[in-house]
């Protein structure tokens, strides 16, 4: 990848965004095989190029409460490159370092709980790959199905409900300075909530919902070059709070300068909610 960036021009680059269904149907997708005679999913997706700034150098000017995500540098880490094989090493070390990360950086953070995580690796053998189609991971309504799955305390779930609480996700990459598929945002406020809309995510035992972005020429697109292992980028998904940035629509994308001979990204992003 080239080391120097313009920010003047940007970087041209192509994201896949929700058509949503003609006859106004809410757009689902099976996760899984769907019933018989039933399609695996009613939208379609369509490709738009788009102008991304590089916000390298100008970290600070970008907030979660105002634009939706956060990028810090210099953080330590006990992890190493062996840490993420493990599951149990992730649970055990690095879930302590997102924890202890987020109630110092987020304001008003009181209480931290991770409820996900997902490993993915830019290799045709990997389960997961970088997702490429702008979303953000929850809808309002998934979000709140999100806190009382978590709490388990019924009472103290309602509680929480009553109070601000913010779904963040922790991004970071696992095997070093990122060449290839880089992580793309769309400034919270460069996107209207008629932008997004609802996509059922249908599983056998249950139906969750992620948000799809339309595509605008208005939205503003960030994104931050070479992220390295000791950076890390919050990307907040729901706030019940009003007034702030509510979400970030995100997604990967082929960066046009990245070399043909570009080491393939992996990256870890731990869901959690804040309190």
């Amino acid at each position: 990848m080239e080391q120097t960036i313009n920010n003047l021009h940007g970087v041209r680059a192509k994201l896949t965004f929700l058509d949503p269904p003609s006859d106004g149907s809410r757009p689902f997708v099976y996760v899984e095989e769907p019933p018989v005679e039933h399609p695996k999913r009613n939208f379609t997706e369509v490709r738009h190029q788009v102008t991304l700034s590089d916000i390298r150098g100008h970290e600070s000017l970008y907030t979660l409460d105002k634009d939706g995500f956060q990028a810090l540098c210099g953080v330590s880490s006990a992890t190493t490159s062996r840490t993420f094989d493990s599951e149990s090493e992730i649970r055990d070390i690095y879930f302590g370092e997102v924890e202890k990360l987020l109630l110092h950086a987020v304001p008003d953070a009181s209480r931290v709980v991770i409820f996900d995580y997902t490993i993915r690796k830019h290799n045709p053998a990997s389960r997961r790959q970088p997702v490429d189609f702008v979303h953000v991971d929850q809808s309002p309504k998934a979000a709140e199905q999100r806190l009382l799955k978590s709490i388990s305390n019924p009472e103290e779930a309602q509680a929480l409900l009553q109070g601000r609480f913010r779904i963040i996700n922790v991004w970071r990459p696992l095997n070093g300075r990122v060449e290839t598929m880089p992580l793309a945002f769309a400034s919270a406020a460069s996107v209207s909530p008629d932008d997004l809309t609802e996509i059922e995510r249908r599983y056998p035992e249950f139906t969750g919902a992620t948000m799809g972005l339309k595509y605008k020429e208005s939205h503003k697109w960030l994104y931050w070059s070479e992220v390295d292992n000791d950076e890390r980028i919050l990307l907040k998904c729901f706030d019940s709070k009003d007034g702030v940035a509510q979400r970030i629509p995100h997604a990967a994308f082929r960066d046009p300068r990245s070399s043909a001979n570009g080491k393939p990204r992996e990256s870890i992003e731990v869901r959690t909610l804040v309190f």
